[in-house]
């Protein structure tokens, strides 16, 4: 009788099982009798844990109970919010947010004093929280293709910064605080609503990369070329219609560049005034010929 009955519960328990969602297969990777820490990959330089596109539209509560993960991939999900509970990750190298419907960050990013990497491009991220400041080690920081119009003063704090990428905002102006980021060599601000560039991007003086095609930009401050670093400049898609003298001053600018992958001097689809559509066309070496000689006359 009671053998009959404890198989009746064992039934009953399978059938409501059975009628449960299904499970996405992290989770039951978990229920299978898994630790989560089983699945942690250890490498040679991190201890990672990848989470792309799982269909996740929260991220699951065991997360938060394994701190000594260095590099997480979050990336391609339909995550609507990242709680406080990421400030407990504080080993954290890398974090990979991106492709998700996040419209902000939680304060506790600050908390992440490891934080060398950050992806959050494709979100819907309107603003930055100041306290993404506090990560003095950040050296690259992918914000593109969200709703961001400006930045916090505080970004000044990062100075270990190499690689930003701002591209496909809602930006009218290049946030000041960029400017002082020296050891940018890598700049992205493309196709956002950009109509003029500060004499003081000449403070960027380790850029070796400058992007700001597709956005309003009639001119450029002869500033500009000072940062006699810069190997890639691409003004393609603007309003251009003159260039300053003193651009031959940009030397490591190899050629005039077709093909967004090549490196030198990109100003194609500009309004550019005559001769210099035609100088163009001549190659580099004779545009900075002319825009010299041009120069030396006036």
């Amino acid at each position: 009788m009671g053998t009959e009955h404890s198989k009746n519960e064992r039934r009953s328990s399978m059938i409501f099982l059975r009628k449960g969602p299904k499970l996405p297969a992290w989770e039951d990777a978990l229920l299978a009798g898994k630790e989560p820490k089983s699945l942690l990959k250890r490498g040679l330089r991190y201890v990672s844990l990848s989470l792309i596109m799982k269909g996740m539209t929260s991220t699951p509560d065991f997360l938060w109970g394994l701190p000594e993960v260095q590099k997480l991939n979050l990336s391609r999900n339909q995550l609507v919010v990242i709680p406080p509970s990421l400030g407990k990750l504080d080993r954290l190298v890398v974090l990979n947010l991106g492709g998700n419907c996040l419209k902000c960050l939680p304060k506790e990013i600050g908390l992440l004093r490891n934080l060398k990497v950050l992806f959050v491009n494709m979100n819907c991220l309107t603003e930055v929280p100041a306290e993404l400041s506090l990560c003095r080690k950040l050296e690259v920081l992918s914000l593109s293709h969200n709703c961001i119009s400006q930045l916090p003063l505080s970004f000044t704090d990062l100075t270990s910064l190499r690689k930003l990428n701002l591209s496909n905002n809602r930006f009218v102006q290049i946030p000041l605080c960029i400017f002082a980021l020296r050891n940018l060599d890598f700049l992205h601000l493309g196709s956002n609503r950009l109509e003029s560039i500060a004499e003081s991007v000449q403070y960027l003086v380790n850029l070796q990369i400058f992007i700001i095609e597709n956005n309003n930009i009639r001119n450029l401050p002869r500033s500009l070329c000072f940062i006699t670093t810069l190997e890639l400049l691409n003004v393609d898609y603007n309003a251009i219609q003159t260039l300053p003298d003193d651009l031959y001053l940009l030397r490591r600018l190899q050629r005039i560049a077709w093909n967004p992958m090549d490196k030198g001097l990109h100003i194609a689809h500009n309004p550019l005034s005559r001769p210099l559509p035609e100088v163009v066309e001549g190659g580099l070496d004779v545009l900075f010929n002319y825009l010299r000689e041009k120069k030396e006359h006036n």
